[in-house]
């Protein structure tokens, strides 16, 4: 587990997020001192990227990767590469984080998100669910924390908010109204927390109390320092999944980890 680095904040440029990314997905660097593989990109369908996933390239590499200098999306079909790739796992810890399944679930998906963030609601309308449904009792599903404050102003108040209503016991219902909302404020927040017959009061009060913000930055902190660039990034038992994807690149690695295909 990596040691607790500096308090830090992430900086995103829209513009350099919508240039990168023409087909609108977003995507992720991670740290060469973290490992020895780098990001290939697996791509199926007409001009859709589906996902990535990690294999070995070399086990030399010491320095950190800049964003500007990492193989960005094309937008274009990519052939995947003709060596078996070697998938590389990180240890993302999910002690005391808000979950969703059994503790002993066999698949263990970790999401890094941002309640404003319009690829994590793409992800929630037309994924979480399916995901969900499509393996019962074989998920559990950790959220994460990594609100983008450079360029969504409200996604640290909604994550405050969201473990407001954690405290309350009423996490997961409060996590689907805020991807649910069109308008995120103090004002939905607390109706929200009204409509699941929350105590306004102490949620009113945890509002503006701070007391979740040191929680908020150390899963900002994590994130970071292990290279997350965007949102949303899933970790399926350390392996990485980048962006708002369809259920068929989860069930491609979820298939085959629960296969014993996939080198541990």
């Amino acid at each position: 587990m990596p040691t607790k680095p500096k308090k830090s904040t992430p900086v995103f440029v829209e513009e350099e997020i919508e240039k990168v990314t023409p087909d609108a997905e977003e995507f992720i660097t991670f740290k060469r001192s973290h490992f020895y593989s780098v990001l290939v990109l697996l791509a199926f369908g007409v001009g859709i990227l589906v996902g990535y996933v990690l294999w070995g390239r070399g086990a030399t590499a010491t320095a950190a990767v800049p964003a500007q200098a990492a193989q960005q999306p094309s937008g274009e079909v990519v052939e995947a590469p003709t060596a078996e790739p070697q998938f590389v796992r990180y240890d993302i810890p999910i002690d005391g984080y808000p979950s969703l399944g059994p503790d002993d679930a066999p698949i263990t998906i970790v999401e890094f998100s941002d309640f404003q963030c319009p690829f994590c609601r793409r992800f929630h309308d037309e994924t979480y669910r399916a995901l969900l449904d499509a393996y019962p009792e074989q998920i559990r599903f950790v959220y994460r924390n990594l609100p983008l404050t450079s360029i969504h102003p409200e996604a640290m108040p909604a994550a405050v908010a969201s473990l407001c209503a954690n405290d309350q016991n009423a996490y997961w219902d409060y996590h689907d109204r805020l991807f649910s909302s069109e308008t995120l404020g103090e004002e939905t927040y607390i109706q929200y927390a009204a409509d699941l017959g929350l105590d306004i009061e102490a949620f009113t009060a945890c509002l503006s109390s701070g007391k979740h913000d040191d929680f908020i930055q150390a899963d900002m902190d994590f994130a970071l320092n292990l290279g997350v660039q965007s949102t949303p990034t899933f970790f399926v038992n350390g392996l990485a999944i980048v962006g708002a994807q369809p259920l068929s690149s989860f069930q491609q690695i979820i298939d085959k980890e629960l296969a014993g295909e996939l080198p541990q």
